[in-house]
Protein backbone atom coordinates (compact mmCIF):
# COMPACT_ATOMS: atom_id res chain seq x y z
CA UNK A 1 0.00 0.00 0.00
CA UNK A 2 3.09 2.29 0.91
CA UNK A 3 4.46 1.56 -2.28
CA UNK A 4 1.00 2.53 -4.19
CA UNK A 5 0.77 5.45 -2.48
CA UNK A 6 4.08 6.72 -3.13
CA UNK A 7 3.89 6.17 -6.84
CA UNK A 8 0.35 7.91 -7.04
CA UNK A 9 2.02 10.75 -5.40
CA UNK A 10 5.05 10.77 -7.55
CA UNK A 11 2.51 10.62 -10.63
CA UNK A 12 0.67 13.67 -9.32
CA UNK A 13 4.11 15.50 -8.84
CA UNK A 14 5.23 14.95 -11.93
CA UNK A 15 1.87 15.70 -13.73
CA UNK A 16 1.84 19.18 -11.71
CA UNK A 17 5.05 20.34 -12.47
CA UNK A 18 5.04 19.04 -16.09
CA UNK A 19 1.59 21.28 -16.89
CA UNK A 20 2.89 24.06 -14.51
CA UNK A 21 3.01 27.29 -17.02
CA UNK A 22 5.75 30.24 -15.72
CA UNK A 23 3.46 33.31 -16.17
CA UNK A 24 4.80 35.44 -18.76
CA UNK A 25 3.20 38.94 -19.56
CA UNK A 26 0.93 38.76 -22.20
CA UNK A 27 1.19 41.20 -25.06
CA UNK A 28 -1.46 40.73 -27.70
CA UNK A 29 -4.16 42.02 -29.20
CA UNK A 30 -5.71 44.66 -27.23
CA UNK A 31 -2.60 45.50 -25.58
CA UNK A 32 -2.29 48.92 -24.36
CA UNK A 33 0.77 50.49 -22.92
CA UNK A 34 1.53 54.54 -22.39
CA UNK A 35 5.08 55.21 -21.52
CA UNK A 36 6.16 58.88 -19.85
CA UNK A 37 9.49 60.08 -18.92
CA UNK A 38 12.73 61.97 -19.71
CA UNK A 39 15.65 61.90 -22.35
CA UNK A 40 19.07 62.13 -21.55
CA UNK A 41 22.00 61.71 -24.37
CA UNK A 42 21.47 62.53 -28.17
CA UNK A 43 23.39 62.87 -31.53
CA UNK A 44 24.45 65.93 -33.54
CA UNK A 45 25.77 69.60 -33.36
CA UNK A 46 24.52 70.19 -29.59
CA UNK A 47 25.74 66.45 -28.26
CA UNK A 48 22.90 65.65 -26.08
CA UNK A 49 22.75 68.66 -24.07
CA UNK A 50 19.43 69.83 -22.84
CA UNK A 51 16.84 67.61 -21.05
CA UNK A 52 14.39 65.60 -23.17
CA UNK A 53 10.58 64.78 -22.32
CA UNK A 54 8.77 61.88 -24.35
CA UNK A 55 5.51 59.88 -24.67
CA UNK A 56 4.75 57.04 -26.55
CA UNK A 57 1.72 54.99 -26.65
CA UNK A 58 2.02 51.39 -27.86
CA UNK A 59 -0.80 48.91 -29.22
CA UNK A 60 -1.04 45.55 -29.22
CA UNK A 61 -2.23 44.26 -32.91
CA UNK A 62 -1.16 41.18 -33.04
CA UNK A 63 0.63 38.15 -30.66
CA UNK A 64 4.04 40.02 -29.45
CA UNK A 65 3.44 42.77 -31.69
CA UNK A 66 2.64 46.63 -30.67
CA UNK A 67 2.50 49.64 -32.78
CA UNK A 68 1.95 53.23 -31.44
CA UNK A 69 3.13 56.76 -31.53
CA UNK A 70 6.17 59.13 -30.20
CA UNK A 71 5.63 62.26 -29.14
CA UNK A 72 9.25 64.25 -27.93
CA UNK A 73 10.56 67.27 -26.99
CA UNK A 74 13.69 68.82 -25.85
CA UNK A 75 15.03 72.46 -25.30
CA UNK A 76 18.68 73.03 -25.67
CA UNK A 77 18.28 76.53 -24.00
CA UNK A 78 18.98 79.76 -25.78
CA UNK A 79 16.18 79.62 -27.76
CA UNK A 80 17.21 76.64 -29.33
CA UNK A 81 14.28 73.18 -29.32
CA UNK A 82 13.85 70.64 -31.08
CA UNK A 83 10.10 68.65 -31.27
CA UNK A 84 9.57 65.06 -32.98
CA UNK A 85 6.41 62.98 -33.71
CA UNK A 86 6.10 59.76 -35.05
CA UNK A 87 4.97 56.36 -35.73
CA UNK A 88 6.27 52.90 -34.26
CA UNK A 89 5.92 49.35 -34.68
CA UNK A 90 7.66 46.90 -32.05
CA UNK A 91 8.02 42.92 -31.41
CA UNK A 92 8.21 41.59 -27.86
CA UNK A 93 10.65 39.27 -26.90
CA UNK A 94 9.15 37.79 -23.70
CA UNK A 95 7.92 34.41 -25.55
CA UNK A 96 11.07 33.63 -27.30
CA UNK A 97 13.39 34.73 -24.24
CA UNK A 98 11.08 31.89 -22.44
CA UNK A 99 10.64 34.75 -18.86
CA UNK A 100 9.20 33.25 -16.61
CA UNK A 101 8.11 36.41 -14.82
CA UNK A 102 4.97 38.36 -15.54
CA UNK A 103 6.43 41.64 -14.35
CA UNK A 104 9.04 42.05 -17.08
CA UNK A 105 9.00 42.97 -21.29
CA UNK A 106 11.66 42.96 -23.37
CA UNK A 107 11.27 44.89 -26.77
CA UNK A 108 12.42 46.20 -29.43
CA UNK A 109 11.71 48.06 -32.84
CA UNK A 110 11.91 50.61 -35.65
CA UNK A 111 9.84 53.90 -37.07
CA UNK A 112 9.12 56.75 -38.91
CA UNK A 113 9.43 60.38 -37.08
CA UNK A 114 9.22 64.00 -38.16
CA UNK A 115 11.81 66.17 -36.25
CA UNK A 116 12.11 69.44 -36.28
CA UNK A 117 14.91 71.61 -34.77
CA UNK A 118 14.38 75.58 -33.73
CA UNK A 119 16.74 78.40 -33.11
CA UNK A 120 14.86 80.83 -32.48
CA UNK A 121 17.24 83.27 -34.32
CA UNK A 122 16.29 86.70 -34.56
CA UNK A 123 19.38 88.22 -36.64
CA UNK A 124 19.17 85.25 -39.02
CA UNK A 125 15.56 85.19 -39.78
CA UNK A 126 16.11 89.12 -40.51
CA UNK A 127 18.65 88.38 -43.01
CA UNK A 128 16.47 85.91 -44.64
CA UNK A 129 17.88 82.55 -43.70
CA UNK A 130 15.29 80.36 -42.11
CA UNK A 131 16.04 79.57 -38.38
CA UNK A 132 14.52 75.99 -38.13
CA UNK A 133 15.38 72.37 -39.50
CA UNK A 134 13.03 69.63 -40.20
CA UNK A 135 13.66 66.35 -41.75
CA UNK A 136 11.65 62.56 -41.23
CA UNK A 137 14.17 59.85 -40.36
CA UNK A 138 13.66 55.98 -39.03
CA UNK A 139 14.63 55.92 -35.73
CA UNK A 140 15.16 52.27 -33.84
CA UNK A 141 14.62 51.63 -30.20
CA UNK A 142 15.12 48.20 -27.74
CA UNK A 143 13.66 48.47 -24.33
CA UNK A 144 12.11 47.19 -21.49
CA UNK A 145 9.51 47.26 -18.96
CA UNK A 146 9.22 46.38 -15.28
CA UNK A 147 5.71 46.25 -13.53
CA UNK A 148 5.68 47.40 -9.94
CA UNK A 149 1.97 46.27 -9.84
CA UNK A 150 -0.58 44.70 -12.19
CA UNK A 151 -0.72 48.48 -14.32
CA UNK A 152 1.94 50.78 -13.04
CA UNK A 153 6.05 50.18 -13.71
CA UNK A 154 9.04 51.61 -15.08
CA UNK A 155 10.74 51.46 -18.40
CA UNK A 156 14.63 52.10 -19.63
CA UNK A 157 15.31 52.49 -23.91
CA UNK A 158 17.65 53.35 -25.69
CA UNK A 159 17.66 54.91 -29.63
CA UNK A 160 18.33 57.09 -32.19
CA UNK A 161 15.90 59.90 -31.43
CA UNK A 162 15.49 62.97 -29.50
CA UNK A 163 17.51 61.17 -26.80
CA UNK A 164 19.87 58.27 -26.38
CA UNK A 165 18.22 56.91 -23.27
CA UNK A 166 14.60 57.86 -22.58
CA UNK A 167 13.69 56.26 -18.87
CA UNK A 168 10.23 56.96 -16.57
CA UNK A 169 6.96 55.47 -15.74
CA UNK A 170 4.67 53.03 -17.91
CA UNK A 171 1.20 52.06 -17.54
CA UNK A 172 -0.67 48.92 -19.17
CA UNK A 173 -4.35 50.16 -19.56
Amino acid sequence: MKKFNFSVLLFALVLMASTQSFAQLAVDKGTKFVNLGIGVGGYGYFNGSGLGLNAAADFGVAKNITVGGVLGYRGYGSGVNSFDIGARGSYHFNEILNLTTDKADLYAGIGISYYRLSYGDTYLRSIGISDTYSTTYVPIHIGGRYFFTETLGGFAEFGSSLATLKLGVTLKL
